[in-house]
Formats: structure tokens, sequence, C-alpha cells
């Protein structure tokens, strides 16, 4: 089947310059973004209660931007200044590229995995010592407690935003002929939104091995993947897709 139309469930990029404008042009197809959720910072108040400091911590894990992004407005509201040999661990090379929104990127120490912190297991294993900040959502998963404590790393869980369903009621019937997720409450948000979901002949494109597994555990098929060694980014996957599905015969 050829595709037509996708919907990205994340902002549309701010610049008009961007590998998904590429797509529209070279695939004449129509591209949407849409968030599936929602995400709200937690107030000084909120955060006093859980009784974190962030100083008494050497580096911080970031799973998404929105970790970043509230991480350090926090430390502004709280007139903290983050020492220079502060280390952060990121679960992508795009969160870890984030940061230079607020930091000098060459000048800190930086590590980043492909789209999830279990592939750092080897770097973190190496700075077992630090005491490490998890900057997460109200939804954290797992699997990095998990390796964290296998690791037998000391680490505090900072709850720094609450993650909401978008209101998706407009979106009739779900039209498009492929849906991108880029997080498991994405895929949470679709069936929140709309219980009687059917794939049918739809294409689920998903990053990440964890909304992969989310959208499976839904009985959703992947046919869209990322990252992999051939397609890094998801636009990459999205254009190898099209290049076999779009192309003219």
């Amino acid at each position: 089947m050829k595709i037509k139309s996708i919907l990205i469930s994340q902002p549309k990029p701010e610049s008009e310059k961007n590998p998904y404008a590429e797509l529209i042009k070279k695939y004449n197809v129509k591209i949407d973004f849409r968030p599936f959720i929602q995400v709200e910072g937690v107030d000084l108040m909120e955060f006093r209660k859980q009784r974190i400091q962030i100083l008494e911590h050497q580096a911080t894990i970031f799973t998404s931007r929105h970790g970043v992004d509230n991480f350090f407005r926090l430390c502004k509201e709280l007139r903290i200044t983050v020492p220079d040999e502060h280390k952060y661990f990121c679960a992508s090379e795009a969160v870890a590229l984030y940061l230079q929104k607020y930091i000098v990127y060459r000048k800190r120490k930086i590590f980043h995995g492909k789209s999830q912190i279990e592939d750092l297991a080897d770097i973190l294993k190496k700075h077992k010592n630090d005491k490490m900040l998890i900057a997460i959502g109200d939804k954290l998963q797992d699997s990095i407690t998990n390796l964290l404590d296998k690791l037998k790393i000391q680490y505090s869980q900072a709850i720094l935003y609450h993650t909401r369903f978008s209101d998706l009621s407009d979106l009739t019937d779900v039209w498009y002929d492929m849906l991108v997720f880029f997080s498991p409450v994405g895929i949470e948000s679709l069936f929140h939104n709309f219980p009687n979901f059917k794939q049918q002949n739809k294409i689920i494109g998903t990053f990440g091995p964890n909304v992969k597994k989310a959208a499976e555990e839904h009985n959703l098929e992947v046919q869209v993947y990322a990252p992999t060694p051939e397609s890094p980014s998801m636009t990459t996957a999205i254009d190898k897709f099209l290049q076999k599905v779009n192309a003219k015969k």
C-alpha cells in the first residue's frame, strides 16, 4: 500500500529545514505533527517535598529532553549552579546534544547511548562510585533502576515533570496511513483516547526498544523501527520504508 499520510506523535520541528520536510518533498507525502502527551513541570514546592539535594550528586541521567529542560529550570529556580565537573549520561545522542541549550558541551563530561540508558552499562560501571540523579517524569522505566541496582550504583529518583495524555478526540478514526511513536506513553495515549483502536492496514513506526515493546504489548505490529545500524534515526527508517512502498513501478 502506498503511504500518503503520516502522523508524527511529537511537536512540529521549529525549523522549516528538517528531515521531515525532506521526506515531504521527496515522496509528496502529507506529514502532520501532533503531540500525544503533554508535559507539566513540577513546581518548587513539589520538588522540595522529594527531599533531594541536587548538588549531592556527581552525575545526572537523562532519558528525554523534558528531563533536561526541567532539571535546569529547577536549578535556576533553586539558584543552583551545577559544577563544571558534573557528568551527564543521556539515553541518546539527540538528548545529549540538547544539553547545548544549557551548558558548554565540549567542556563537559557527557556520555550517550544509541536510544536507551542500558547502552551505557559499561561506561556507567566505570563511574560506579558517583552518586547519580535520575531526572525523570512520573512514569519511570524500571529497566533503568534495575540496571543501576545491578551495577550497585547509588542513585536518587527526581520526579521533575508529569506526563499527561493529550486530548486527541478530534483525530476521528486516526485516518493516517502511518503512525509514528517515540515513547511508551504515546502508545498508552493512543489507546486512552481510542480504546477500540484497530491497526488494520496502518503502518506503525517506533523509536527505541521500549516503545516497540509497548506497541507489541497492545498487539500492534511494528513495521518501521529505529535505531538500527542501517537506520540510526526515525526519519532514516521512514525514508527507507517509503523507498520500498512508494517507489514507482
